[in-house]
């Protein structure tokens, strides 16, 4: 259990994550990788600590002060409003099953298209896609809404390690270790699916890139501090166009 002494050392972490989550919410909505006030961004603080968007909150309207801290009972111990039930059964079996200490569940559509086609995969035909490369899991048994933690914890065995789980008839989580880690992917993911949609559509055979240059794609040496700089330019166009994210 997370003590008193604990949580007051690491308040300036937990800061810069809300600062961090907020962003990465607003720009999901800028997007339009949200939908409605329904799916969620989430963050382990500590192993009985979570920071989450509250439910009902859209997300163009995110701000650091009001994202919900809970604790491994859905207890919320800061901010107001609650999370949404879902969030709660997905997120916090998933993060403690998998180890994951960010993780982002979204129905973003061109991803979430994919999940709807039998035998759906995010096929390597693009670059974009390559960095993806043997870190997609695939789940194909749509269960419902997720309405106990045994849905999450199912979700964070399907998962196996990988960075991307793509959810039968339903949307997308990707995970990460860091805020900027796990929302460059997402946005990357997204960029990779349309992508194939719009090839697909096109009813012509995929043109795949050879499996030899795939792990180059994976593993380039400036993914992650390409993932930093990206949302740190999206914390600066805010500050400039919407301040009140920070506040």
């Amino acid at each position: 259990m997370t003590s008193a002494t604990e949580e007051s050392s690491n308040r300036a972490d937990w800061q810069e994550a809300r600062l961090d989550l907020a962003a990465a919410l607003r720009w999901a909505a800028r997007l339009g990788l949200h939908e409605g006030v329904c799916n969620h961004f989430s963050v382990m603080l500590a192993p009985d600590r979570f920071l989450l968007n509250a439910h009902r909150m859209h997300w163009s309207k995110a701000r650091a002060s009001g994202l919900l801290v809970i604790d491994d009972r859905n207890n919320v111990l800061e901010g107001d409003g609650h999370p949404a039930m879902t969030a709660f059964n997905i997120h916090v079996p998933m993060h403690q099953k998998t180890g994951h200490r960010v993780i982002l569940h979204t129905h973003m559509p061109y991803a979430t298209a994919l999940a709807c086609i039998e035998g759906g995969r995010l096929e390597m035909i693009h670059q974009n896609a390559g960095r993806f490369h043997g870190q997609c899991a695939y789940d194909e048994d749509f269960n419902g809404f997720a309405l106990g933690t045994d849905e999450g914890a199912r979700m964070a065995g399907m998962m196996q390690g990988n960075r991307v789980l793509f959810l039968g008839n339903h949307g997308v989580v990707v995970a990460g270790e860091t805020i900027a880690d796990a929302f460059d992917d997402l946005y990357y993911l997204e960029r990779a699916c349309e992508v194939q949609v719009l090839a697909m559509s096109t009813g012509r055979k995929l043109l795949h890139i050879p499996e030899e240059k795939l792990p180059a794609l994976r593993d380039f040496p400036t993914r992650r501090e390409n993932a930093r700089m990206f949302l740190s330019a999206v914390r600066e166009i805010l500050d400039e166009e919407e301040p009140a994210y920070a506040s």
